[in-house]
């Protein structure tokens, strides 16, 4: 349904229907753009920015028994909303997911799917394909044996070679023979990095992160527009920690109407992230303490304990709240247990719901 931009062959079949294939979902976008265009199309407010915490299944090229094929996956979506400020916001938010999470060695990598696949149109059809393959997965040797004349040979390269840092890649584009769409491409480009570097301030250093390339070219083709990876060198070697991009056709696809909708969003490879994080020490080593204790102060004041811990967990945004769950023959034996757990406030709890609030020295 998403207009073949999903390669059938990275699919994990669970029966061949008469009406079609039956198959465990590879990403998670397309399902979102169906849900949103097909569920959500009268909603009031836009645009819609959702998230998302799931699964995926994929067939990779090791099916034997160590190759993963089931991977979590958080990201989001911005759905109804186009141009430069909105692709600037979803990677200012994946900026900031990984300098929240402590990651220093990141690096943002930039592409334009739409101007790449413009620059490709020269290739016969017959061998564009293969091009592509072969700059999507930096294979420089397959591109070079491929059966091309001397110009596009140079023109395949070319594109093969253009990555770098924006100040310097974007002027050696600029020089190509570029068509009116193929100049807004990259005019929008351009003008999302440019609103990314006075950004600086929310971000420190964010310049050094990015890097332009536009010879990236992702998995799944229903991108558009501006594409992009976050790629992470760790001690446990180069790891894709996210990637995404701009979707303006997708929605359409799904549309009762064919009404197409712009779309941008990224998601988080788990995996990936834990594995960075735990060889850099960033994971936590302990549960965080609770900020309450509620203690029914008699049996018969068990679901007043609970009401009140209800109310606790209501009054703000992350109150972490527990009930005790032991009959305590005294006070201060609740209290010590409070101390070892580093809980800094206690509520006793009466049959009538009146609670005493105590602070844990």
């Amino acid at each position: 349904m998403a207009g073949g931009a999903i390669d059938r062959s990275t699919l994990i079949q669970l029966q061949d229907a008469e009406d079609g294939e039956l198959g465990l979902r590879p990403e998670l976008t397309a399902s979102i753009a169906r849900a949103a265009a097909m569920r959500m199309a009268g909603t009031r407010w836009q645009p819609q920015r959702l998230y998302y915490n799931a699964n995926v299944f994929r067939k990779g090229t090791d099916t034997g028994s160590g190759g993963q094929q089931e991977f979590y996956q958080a990201g989001v979506e911005l759905l109804g909303a186009g141009g430069t400020v909105a692709d600037a916001e979803v990677l200012l938010l994946l900026s900031e997911c990984l300098q929240s999470l402590g990651i220093d060695d990141w690096h943002l990598v930039l592409g334009e799917a739409g101007l790449t696949a413009t620059l490709l149109e020269p290739f016969p059809p017959n061998v564009r394909q293969k091009v592509r393959g072969a700059i999507a997965n930096l294979d420089r040797i397959a591109l070079e044996t491929l059966p091309l004349s001397d110009e596009l040979r140079e023109r395949a390269l070319l594109l093969f070679d253009l990555r770098g840092r924006p100040e310097d890649v974007l002027p050696i584009v600029a020089k190509l023979d570029l068509d009116l769409p193929q100049q807004a491409a990259l005019n929008n480009l351009k003008s999302a990095i440019e609103l990314l570097y006075q950004c600086q301030s929310k971000i420190p250093n964010l310049k050094s992160h990015i890097h332009l390339d536009l010879s990236l070219i992702q998995t799944f083709d229903y991108y558009t527009g501006i594409v992009f990876e976050v790629v992470s060198s760790s001690k446990t070697g180069q790891r894709v920690l996210g990637q995404g991009g701009r979707y303006d056709q997708l929605l359409g696809l799904f549309d009762p109407q064919g009404q197409n909708s712009p779309g941008i969003g990224f998601c988080l490879n788990i995996e990936d992230l834990h594995q960075v994080l735990l060889t850099e020490g960033q994971l936590p080593t302990e549960t965080p303490a609770s900020d309450w204790l509620v203690v029914p102060q008699t049996p018969e004041a068990s679901a007043a304990a609970f009401a009140y811990a209800g109310k606790l967990r209501e009054s703000t945004h992350l109150v972490r709240v527990e009930i005790d769950l032991e009959s305590r023959e005294t006070e201060e034996a609740a209290r010590e247990y409070a101390r070892d757990r580093r809980i800094a406030q206690i509520a006793w709890v009466n049959a009538e719901g009146l609670p005493t609030i105590e602070t844990v020295n």
